[in-house]
């Protein structure tokens, strides 16, 4: 295992990098998060680039590199305040699982359209009463006949205003009840019976987020992705590279928050010597990119062990790489609006902005309280207490 990066991930990094530049966050992400339009331009000119589907097979138009040269993508545009919330969901959840479980013609639809970012697909897991417990979701799938029907909802289901399609997670109607057996569905976003609606939010994003009704949306046999009684590794295929691509995005802002900061400090002079010369400032920021670094190399080896197929070994990393990121890039935007005292707060930097969408990592995917059990209970063996 090495996190020295190979010539071809040192110049992917650049070539994203330029690409961040141009879409900037003051320039571009944040005049289009105000208006709440989302960042079409970047997505599009991403795509073409075939930043979208570096993870994805070459022979459906993908990069046939691994989560870490998509993680490496994320980071990289996050680094320059315009991290893209769909790459997440898109070519990292819903393209992985359909990668490794979806049938030929599955990947051939779908796995193309992902890779240049011609589709747009999002996933649907997280229900009202069901929170992170996934096990209690309700969202129920039945036959009839060779077709599906699916009946339930949804909430906090991010961008459907901008997908083709929704991959939901339901359970058989024959196992309502016990431990989940996720069932998987491509539902296009059109489908009728699907009913989006959007939830009101106090965060400037450039991304929607919805609540999802399914009454009785039919659907054909071919929706279903893998098995209809399958194991939780399918589902979980998924959510580990959704916690790396989160860490990457959460470590990409930090970095960015840093960069203002520093600027900021060599620029700005008071008493005849630039502020970051004194200790007050310049130590919190040290301590700020040490956190940032430390939180980038368990990003950095949970997606070494997802690419090389450690799934246990990555749960573990990729849960503690997602809190580690979600701690430093709060403390870093923090400390780079405290850097820039009254100015931090104004239009001008857009630093305040940002913090909404900095505390998300906190939360989502997984909120940091259900992390520190999972680390409890799996790293530690301790007893669990539900």
């Amino acid at each position: 295992m090495s996190f020295i990066e190979t010539e071809e991930q040192k110049g992917l990094r650049n070539a994203v990098s330029s690409l961040g530049k141009r879409y900037n966050y003051i320039d571009y992400v944040l005049p289009k998060a105000r208006k709440g339009e989302p960042l079409t331009e970047l997505w599009n000119e991403a795509g073409k680039l075939g930043f979208l589907g570096v993870n994805l097979p070459e022979e459906y138009g993908g990069g046939g590199a691994g989560i870490y040269e998509l993680a490496l993508v994320q980071e990289e545009l996050a680094a320059h305040g315009a991290g893209l919330l769909l790459v997440v969901v898109s070519p990292a959840i819903c393209g992985t699982i359909i990668g490794k479980y979806g049938t030929a013609d599955q990947k051939q639809e779908w796995l193309t359209a992902l890779a240049d970012g011609s589709k747009i697909m999002v996933f649907g897991i997280t229900e009202p009463d069901a929170g992170s417990n996934s096990h209690q979701i309700t969202t129920t799938a039945r036959r009839d006949g060779d077709e599906w029907i699916l009946k339930g909802n949804k909430i906090y289901i991010s961008g459907v205003d901008q997908a083709d399609a929704v991959l939901i997670v339901a359970r058989t109607e024959d196992s309502k009840t016990g431990k989940l057996k996720p069932a998987l569905f491509i539902v296009p976003a059109d489908a009728p019976g699907l009913q989006k609606t959007q939830m009101e939010m106090d965060i400037v994003e450039p991304d929607h987020q919805f609540v999802l009704f399914l009454d009785d949306v039919r659907l054909p046999a071919e929706a279903l992705v893998g098995e209809a009684d399958a194991a939780l590794m399918q589902l979980f295929a998924g959510l580990n590279p959704e916690r790396i691509l989160g860490a990457a995005m959460a470590v990409g802002m930090g970095r960015y928050a840093l960069d203002a900061a520093i600027k900021y400090a060599n620029e700005r002079t008071v008493w005849k010597t630039p502020i970051g010369a004194h200790q007050g400032l310049a130590h919190p920021l040290a301590q700020c990119k040490i956190e940032l670094e430390l939180a980038k190399l368990m990003m950095q080896k949970a997606a070494v062990l997802y690419d090389s197929g450690d799934d246990f070994g990555a749960a573990e990393a990729a849960n503690m790489a997602k809190y580690a990121a979600a701690e430093a890039s709060i403390k870093a935007l923090d400390q780079a609006i405290q850097t820039h005292g009254g100015a931090g707060l104004s239009s001008e930097y857009g630093l305040a902005a940002m913090l909404g969408a900095a505390r998300i990592a906190r939360v989502a995917p997984v909120s940091r309280e259900m992390i520190l059990n999972f680390v409890s209970q799996h790293s530690l063996g301790l007893p669990r207490s539900y």
